[in-house]
């Protein structure tokens, strides 16, 4: 199993059919003072994975902040389902909408991502004052 798309983005959604719609992809934030809170942060992932792998699996993501230090956890299940082919593989849309995240100094933070208990991606976020551009 792969992480073949990982983004921040202000919404995201998965229509019926499957596909996937993202809107307002970021990399940095600029805030006007510490500590800041932003409203809302959509987490786009998507899976690229054989049928060998269909069922359920644990997803962790952490968000550390610039020392190292963690200041966000989830953990999951995310169930796999049939609906690849055997030649393309399945892929697999995932968003989570992290609403209220409070950012304590400037830096940059990240976004790790594990599956079964395997480091997969991790997503910079630069977060930047408006006092040190």
């Amino acid at each position: 199993m792969e992480i073949d798309l990982a983004i921040l983005a202000d919404a995201a959604t998965i229509d019926a059919t499957g596909k996937l719609n993202i809107l307002g992809v970021f990399d940095r934030i600029q805030v006007s003072k510490f500590p800041a809170q932003f409203a809302r942060i959509a987490l786009v992932l998507r899976l690229a994975t054989g049928t060998s792998e269909i069922g359920t699996h644990q997803m962790d993501i952490k968000l550390v902040d610039p020392g190292g230090r963690e200041i966000l956890s989830l953990n999951g299940k995310i169930q796999l389902g049939s609906g690849g082919s055997a030649e393309g593989g399945l892929r697999v849309p995932h968003i989570l909408n992290i609403d209220g995240l409070v950012f304590p100094a400037p830096g940059i933070y990240g976004f790790d991502v594990k599956i079964d208990q395997k480091h997969h991606v991790t997503i910079s976020l630069f977060v930047n004052g408006s006092d040190n551009n």
